[in-house]
């Protein structure tokens, strides 16, 4: 019949294209990868990112959690982690993660001064991408958390094509510009057969510390809507607070230094 022949037609073209992707491998040493993706910059996803991990190993302590920080141009988690130096290197020449509130950390903030641009073209990225997910002593991980950039380019399909991954997590804003970005990372996951585990909307609601006013500055709902025409779910619903903000900046996220606040 026409549809079985459709099928094998469809099957021989998944076939010939997957020839040309690299076979998965997953990194020594880790069990299972949670990427947290944005399509648009700025929308607080490094920030979600190490709470994220924070609040897996504060769930049970039993876990191990390692974050990885894959934004090569503009490395954030450093800061936000409160860590500063080189990795060290194994006796197998592999770099040792840093580590603070229990978390092991890798980023390109510890390879380069912190001032410094990363004036790279697309090859030498890819190259340090390949570095940061090949060459880290991990140790034994439960979770591995890794801080996607912004976009749907190379990086995010080269770490979604080169190593297995348990889900991905999109973060927004409830702006429409947020939005149309955050609809094509969930669709760039499902091509490479990524499982979307939900999204998140962060900056959702701002109250006022004075009068308690509450006001929707980005609008109100955008991702549950788009959770809702993708059928996903909605993980979670975060207020734009300023303790949020300072904590982060301050190297003391949220989750660590307040963790009974609502934020």
């Amino acid at each position: 019949s026409s549809s079985t022949r459709e099928e094998v037609l469809r099957d021989r073209r998944a076939q010939i294209l997957s020839r040309g992707l690299p076979k998965q491998k997953p990194i020594e040493g880790v069990k299972q990868v949670l990427v947290l993706a944005s399509g648009k910059g700025g929308v607080g996803k490094s920030t979600a990112a190490v709470n994220i991990a924070l609040a897996l190993a504060a769930n049970d302590s039993t876990k191990e959690v390692g974050l990885l920080d894959a934004d090569i141009y503009g490395p954030s988690i450093p800061k936000m982690m409160n860590l500063k130096g080189n990795p060290e290197l194994t006796p197998k020449n592999l770099m040792r993660p840093l580590k603070n509130y229990g978390i092991a950390c890798m980023s390109m903030g510890f390879l380069i001064e912190e001032t410094a641009p990363v004036v790279w073209r697309g090859l030498m990225v890819m190259s340090a991408v390949e570095k940061l997910l090949r060459q880290v002593d991990w140790g034994q991980l439960d979770y591995l958390v890794i801080d996607m950039p912004p976009g749907t380019g190379d990086v995010q399909l080269s770490v979604s094509q080169n190593i297995p991954i348990a889900g991905a997590v999109i973060i927004s804003t409830p702006q429409d510009i947020a939005l149309l970005d955050a609809r094509k990372g969930a669709e760039m996951f499902k091509k490479v057969h990524v499982p979307v585990l939900g999204l998140v909307q962060n900056m959702s609601v701002f109250q006022c510390p004075k009068c308690k006013h509450e006001t929707h500055i980005f609008g109100a709902d955008g991702v549950r809507d788009l959770a809702e025409s993708l059928g996903l779910d909605i993980l979670g619903d975060i207020p734009l607070h300023v303790n949020i903000r300072e904590t982060c900046d301050s190297g003391q996220p949220v989750v660590i230094s307040q963790p009974q606040s609502d934020a």
